[in-house]
């Protein structure tokens, strides 16, 4: 008999990770509250570990006491309103300090003992939107206008693992609306920088090599890695930048340094060493010239790059910029088809944050079971969730997997 998934990801989540005492340390703003933090903010989470696509259906699997086996006879449990309210108000250091716990207890565990890309650990940061609506909009909104139709925005910078492993989120930085109108919305690079700071901060040695696109195509960026102690891999595109022009112009008059042959591309590789504006040390630049034939033509590409990885093979350095596309095609792609992080599920408060944090430490448990405990025998995550459902109806409750409901 197949073992019960949904009892296996409790045990893993209460064992491995302490999830009961982690949530315990919440705390929100709410006064005399009917249910305890740690409650709902639990219920949301297995919510979305099932893959729910929103509060209200959260609320209707409580109201059909799909969550009744995970507490004791008798426990009340909150409805869509608390929930709503509860993370207006919650604790978001307190959600940010779970996701870094649970990062911590993945790196002692060893997953990424090998790194995630060869032996090296590679993080890529990247921006994406949240929400965006014409209607709905709280104090935290960016507004953008398109077509003359204001539309009410969250962006934030992410900040995940990329590579052959599990693509864990590390962290997010929110962007920062203006505060009058003299101001301007804030900008990702600045909140990257800011991510990037602080991931470094809360797990130190973890991270080899950043990769970026081109909005980090400029010496602040990589001096910022120089300073952190790590090394950068940032895309290049159109650049107004002097040092950048003068040696993209250099490098385009010399003679291959490579020719390798990549995903049915022909590559030519052209390198110079340059010093960019106000930077101390050199960093490299290289340009792929890419040529493939496609019956009776033949395309031409190139991909142009900037990186402070002075010893690193061509060949790899190309593998890994192109390996960047995971953070848009796992993570976000998985979050936004899989976990619903596009939903509008709350405004107001802390709730965008607190919802993201939820989502990102979901994403992050649920990935690390199918990889820890499930061994990867299950490769597709919509089939995982819909073994977790199916184990939900057929659950018992057992003494085992009950939660502390006082």
């Amino acid at each position: 008999m197949q073992e019960n998934k949904y009892y296996k990801l409790i045990k893993y989540m209460k064992n491995v990770f302490g999830i009961e005492d982690l949530l315990e340390q919440l705390e929100d703003g709410r006064v005399n509250p009917t249910y305890k933090t740690e409650k709902v903010v639990l219920i949301i989470l297995m919510g979305f570990l099932l893959r729910l696509s929103s509060l209200s259906e959260i609320d209707r699997y409580i109201q059909t006491g799909e969550f009744n086996n995970l507490f004791p006879p008798g426990t009340k449990l909150p409805h869509v309103d608390s929930l709503r309210n509860t993370m207006k108000k919650i604790d978001i250091e307190g959600l940010r300090s779970i996701n870094e716990l649970i990062v911590k207890k993945a790196i002692r565990n060893k997953i990424f003992q090998y790194g995630t890309f060869e032996q090296y650990v590679i993080a890529a940061i990247d921006g994406t939107q949240i929400l965006d609506s014409k209607k709905k909009k709280c104090e935290n909104c960016l507004t953008m206008n398109r077509r003359g139709v204001a539309h009410y925005t969250h962006n934030a910078a992410v900040m995940s693992t990329i590579g052959n492993t599990a693509n864990i989120a590390l962290d997010f930085e929110m962007y920062k609306a203006k505060k009058n109108e003299e101001e301007k919305d804030e900008g990702e690079f600045t909140a990257a920088l800011r991510l990037l700071n602080r991931v470094v901060e809360e797990h130190p040695s973890l991270v080899d090599i950043v990769v970026y696109d081109a909005s980090a195509c400029n010496s602040v960026f990589m001096k910022e890695c120089q300073k952190l102690g790590i090394d950068a891999i940032v895309r290049v595109k159109n650049t107004t930048n002097l040092s950048l022009k003068a040696v993209k112009s250099a490098t385009n008059k010399k003679d291959s340094v490579l020719k390798f042959i990549e995903d049915g591309y022909a590559i030519e590789v052209y390198e110079s060493t340059f010093y960019m504006n106000d930077m101390e040390e050199p960093i490299r630049y290289i340009k792929y010239a890419k040529e493939k034939k496609d019956g009776d033509e033949t395309n031409h590409t190139q991909m142009l790059i900037i990186t402070t990885c002075m010893d690193m093979k061509i060949e790899m350095l190309y593998r890994i910029i192109k390996a960047r596309w995971d953070i848009e095609n796992k993570t976000f792609n998985n979050l936004k088809n899989n976990a619903n992080l596009s939903h509008c599920f709350v405004h107001g408060g802390n709730a965008v944050e607190g919802i993201l944090y939820l989502l990102f430490i979901a994403s992050n448990i649920f990935q690390l079971f199918k990889i820890r405990r499930l061994r990867n025998s299950i490769k597709n995550q919509k089939e995982l969730a819909r073994l977790l459902r199916k184990g939900m109806y057929t659950l018992k409750r057992q003494k085992e997997i009950i939660f502390n409901s006082a």
